[in-house]
């Protein structure tokens, strides 16, 4: 993940993040992450994220060969080892 750095933060301003952060139980580097995502309108609730990627995920095609493994023989084979 890209790590993101700011100096010469005004002292005001990092408090109110401070403040902000906090009051929503989040890190202030959540809280800022938080902040970028809703002024750049890029702000999605997590669980309609997590919806989304999992629709994605049910969509994608799973191969014959992968669908064809028996999980149950594989397991029993394991243990018999």
């Amino acid at each position: 993940m890209p790590l993101l750095q700011v100096r010469e933060c005004p002292e005001d301003i990092y408090k109110k993040i401070a403040i902000a952060a906090k009051r929503q139980n989040r890190t202030i580097a959540q809280q800022v992450i938080v902040l970028l995502e809703k002024c750049l309108g890029q702000e999605e609730p997590n669980i309609e994220r997590r919806k989304r990627l999992l629709s994605k995920i049910e969509s994608r095609p799973i191969p014959d060969k992968i669908k064809a493994v028996d999980a149950v023989a594989l397991t029993r084979e394991d243990r018999d080892r």
